[in-house]
Formats: structure tokens, sequence, C-alpha cells
């Protein structure tokens, strides 16, 4: 065997032990509970481009909790955004791997309270009826203040990127029956194989990062000191 093949099959396997990993730690998620920090960003890196979204837990702190454990444990890697609604929301949060999609599909959170509008760009959990919220996310696309009387309790904001969800593919429209989008059931049943199928220009999640929240204030306080330096003469 020569050396270039050694170390293909050696980093072949190492990908594989850290997958199965991150999938056995997905498989428990009453064992995936640990309080996020007080703020936080999370970088997704999509097949458009990156975006960033920072997090407050004062928003809301259960909600700010499940998407701290998600995005550590890698929940969002390999996704696809499957409902793309132009004007109204993008949304996405089932596992492209049915076994651990499964797992969450009743791993339910209680409700937070709503103190914060759905404004655009804010972040916030999809729920079906009160303290169902489990691991699906949505982004507003526009000012949504009627959500709020609604219980949808936003986590954070899109703070980097905006652009970049706004380019998330929308073609296939809302799902049924207001749509020809994805059906969530045969999500739930097949995952990625069923969306590649049959919605192959889906946009895709590839991965989520915890970025601190601190990188972010520091390069903001860097910006300001550039602007709020006197102008020199010459």
């Amino acid at each position: 065997m020569s050396k270039t093949i050694a170390c293909t099959v050696v980093a072949v396997a190492l990908a594989a032990g850290v997958a199965s990993a991150g999938k056995e730690a997905l498989m428990n998620p009453a064992a995936l509970t640990e309080q996020a920090p007080d703020d936080y960003r999370v970088r997704f890196d999509t097949s458009e481009g990156p975006f960033v979204v920072e997090v407050h837990r004062a928003w809301s702190p259960n909600g700010a909790d499940r998407f701290y454990n998600l995005a550590k444990n890698g929940f969002f890697d390999d996704m696809r955004a499957f409902r793309a609604v132009p004007n109204f929301v993008v949304q996405f949060g089932m596992n492209g791997d049915p076994e651990v999609q499964a797992k969450w599909q009743t791993a339910r959170i209680q409700d937070d309270p709503v103190v914060e509008t759905n404004a655009k760009g804010t972040v916030t959990f999809a729920m079906g009826g009160p303290n169902t919220r489990t691991t699906q996310i949505f982004v507003n696309l526009r000012d949504n203040a009627r959500l709020d009387g609604m219980g949808f309790s936003p986590i954070g904001k899109v703070v980097e990127g905006m652009d970049v969800v706004e380019k998330l593919y929308s073609g296939y429209g809302d799902g049924p029956p207001q749509g020809r989008g994805p059906n969530q059931g045969l999500i739930a049943q097949r995952g990625n194989a069923y969306l590649d199928e049959q919605y192959p220009k889906l946009s895709k999640l590839e991965k989520a990062t915890i970025v601190p929240a601190e990188s972010g204030k520091a390069e903001k306080k860097a910006e300001k000191a550039d602007k709020d330096e006197p102008a020199k003469g010459d």
C-alpha cells in the first residue's frame, strides 16, 4: 500500500469515527441539556455561503439552551433548508439521518415568554402548539410581529450573512398542502435521501459551529475605534 493511499484510508477512518461519535451523542437527547452561555454565536456554512446567528439566552432561555446543544453536537450538519417561503420564513432543523430525527421528534422543551418581536432576521423555533418546540428553526424574512401573539419566542438574530439566508433556495415553496415543497413526514422517514432525490435544488447547511459572542463584539469595537479616530491633516 502506497503512503498516499494509507494516509487517505486513515483520514477516512478518522472522519467516520468522528461522525459515529457525533451520532452516538445525538441518539440521547435527554443527555444534551447543557446550559448555554448568556450570549453566543453559531456560524452556518451553507451551499450559498456563510451566515451567523447571535443568540441571547435572556430572550428565550429554554430555546437558547436547546439550540446550543444541537449546534454543539452536530445536529445541524449536512442538513437541508427544506422550507423556504419568499417574504415570510426560511425553515430548517430536521436531521438528515432518520434514526437521529426519530430520537428528537418528541424531545420537546417548555415554552418561553415572548420578549422580543419576530422582526426580520430573527431566529425562532417552530412549534405546533404550546410546549411543542423540538429542533425546527426558522429565520424571519420580514417583520412577522403577528407571530408574537401566537407564542413564537425568538432566540436570536442573524448578524452576518442575511443576504445568504435570502438566497437559500425557495423555488419549491411551502410544503403540502399549501405548496409543492417537501413533506415533513417523508423527511422524518427517509431524511436526506428523500430530499436529495425529490428536491435536489434545496440549499444545504453543511456545518454549524459555535463561535463565542465576544469575538463579534471585539470586531465591532475595533471597527468603532477606526471610525472614531480623528482624521489626520496632511
